[in-house]
């Protein structure tokens, strides 16, 4: 028989299986999509919601970091818990039973009690009738007979269709009355060595998964810093690329540029040189001047043509000039600027040559999970009577010298003491994780398909809205006397 699980508690138990199994792994959150085939939600909370995988995946994965740092033994007890305190039908057995009026209904065998739920509904018990209470338990053929402590009140008796049913009730309920009165009785000398045992080795594995957990951030410091170091490398050693490459593109124009220089030079020396001959061929011309008047125009004539050819020779020789003059201004920045260069060069060959060592940390942890074996043996044994002399009177079973006590009053005290500061702190992890789990349910109400939202759906649906709550109800029905519930029971 399925337990019920709502959607919301699914995530948060899923959640708990990834610690436990995976630890703090980044493998499980490594790539979207690698918790598909872990199987974590039930298939009836799959098909509820208008949500992909990977969105489940999304809310489980949220959940999933906030257990950081949690051991496995840490993480599978929170999921029992979870389990315990979330999930109506969890510890419980159901059986079909019927009154003497032969109501069809469902007996569940709990740690507790004996609960009594109707047909339709397994997760609100009707009645319930606590171990403390019962006083014998037998059958005979299909007739259940429960005996009460209470001597006023009448018989609890139901029924049950198969014998191989009944033999299996049977056991159930001396196996649960066992551990039962086994749990009330006060703890002997040796289990209160084995308590205090187990709290100094809470306590040390706790100091060593600190311990742990401090070399691994250190150890994930370092790594930063390292990566760091070699990102700040990189970095230099790019620098140094570039102003290398901009040390010879420098020289490369420098180069050119001394090339141009050369021949504005060479052409401004020729043109100076045909300026120098233009004017000795202008004056030759002066000198011999033609004596007719017409020979004297047409030397004039040319005389003006040779002057105007020298005076564009001349301004064409100063035009040259002048790019010769900018191309060694540019000579000259080009050579500041390659010495600058070079400069640079200098100073990040100088501040990179460093060499880097680095620390390599070695972090051994070895976490051994304690095999326990659990073995039961079922004695077709019918149950004793419930006395306040069987749950309090082997307060005197241990006496002897007080000195020779393994377990001081002192080391009694800080154990009640340490008890009650788990329960504090239990009730204020129940409450914030109540805060958490609404949360989750109120971002995936938009989402529900209500035409695939099963009996029992709706069920635990309205009981949230009632304020109902698994041990709130329990409280409710042990109210009253066993007889008024023997009388509701036989109502029903």
């Amino acid at each position: 028989m399925d337990i019920y699980c709502p959607a919301e508690a699914s995530v948060l138990l899923a959640s708990y299986s990834m610690q436990a199994k995976y630890g703090d792994s980044e493998e499980a959150t490594g790539k979207p999509g690698d918790l598909q085939s872990e199987n974590l939600l039930p298939q009836r909370v799959i098909d509820q919601y208008q949500m992909t995988p990977e969105m489940w995946e999304e809310k489980i994965k949220v959940w999933y970091g906030d257990h950081r740092n949690m051991s496995r033994e840490e993480a599978e007890l929170e999921y029992l818990k979870v389990a315990q305190d979330r999930l109506e039908m969890y510890g419980a057995n159901y059986f079909p039973i019927s009154n003497k009026k032969e109501s069809e209904l469902w007996l569940g065998v709990t740690a507790l009690g004996l609960n009594i739920y109707e047909k339709e509904n397994r997760l609100l018990p009707k009645i319930t009738f606590p171990w403390s209470e019962i006083k014998n338990i037998s059958f005979s053929d299909k007739k259940f007979t429960i005996k009460p402590i209470e001597k006023s009140s009448p018989d609890f008796i139901f029924y049950s269709s198969k014998l191989r049913t009944n033999k299996l009730i049977l056991e159930l309920c001396i196996g649960n009355h066992d551990l039962f009165m086994r749990r009330r009785k006060p703890d002997s000398m040796e289990i209160q060595q084995m308590k205090v045992q187990a709290r100094e080795e809470r306590t040390r594995k706790q100091i060593e998964r600190e311990k742990f957990a401090k070399m691994k951030q250190m150890y994930e410091i370092s790594f930063r810093e390292k990566e760091e170091l070699h990102r700040r490398l990189l970095q230099v050693a790019d620098e140094a690329r570039l102003a290398q490459d901009a040390l010879r593109q420098s020289e490369k124009t420098i180069e050119l540029l001394a090339e141009k220089a050369k021949v504005a030079e060479e052409e401004a020396l020729l043109l100076t040189q045909k300026a120098a001959e233009a004017e000795m061929e202008m004056q030759r011309i002066r000198i011999s001047a033609i004596k007719t008047e017409e020979e004297k125009m047409l030397m004039e004539q040319k005389a003006r043509e040779a002057e105007m050819i020298a005076r564009q020779m001349v301004e064409d020789s100063e035009r040259r000039a002048q790019e010769a003059d900018r191309l060694k201004e540019e000579l000259i920045k080009a050579r500041l600027a390659e010495k600058v260069a070079r400069d640079r060069l200098s100073t990040i060959t100088d501040t990179s040559d460093f060499s880097c060592t680095g620390s390599s940390y070695r972090t051994q942890s070895t976490y051994r999970v304690p095999s326990s074996a659990y073995s039961g043996c079922i004695q077709p044994i019918s149950l004793p009577v419930v006395t306040e002399e069987d749950l309090c009177g082997s307060g005197n079973a241990v006496e002897g010298d007080t000195g020779s006590e393994l377990i001081t009053a002192r080391d009694m005290e800080d154990l009640s003491l340490e008890i009650e500061r788990e329960k504090v702190e239990y009730q204020e992890r129940s409450r914030s994780l109540q805060d958490q789990l609404n949360n989750l349910k109120s971002e995936i109400e938009t989402l529900k398909l209500e035409d695939r939202q099963t009996s029992m759906d709706r069920l635990h649906e309205q009981l949230s809205l009632n304020g109902e709550s698994k041990f709130v109800t329990l409280d409710k029905i042990r109210a009253g006397t066993t007889r008024a519930r023997v009388a509701f029971f036989e109502e029903l």
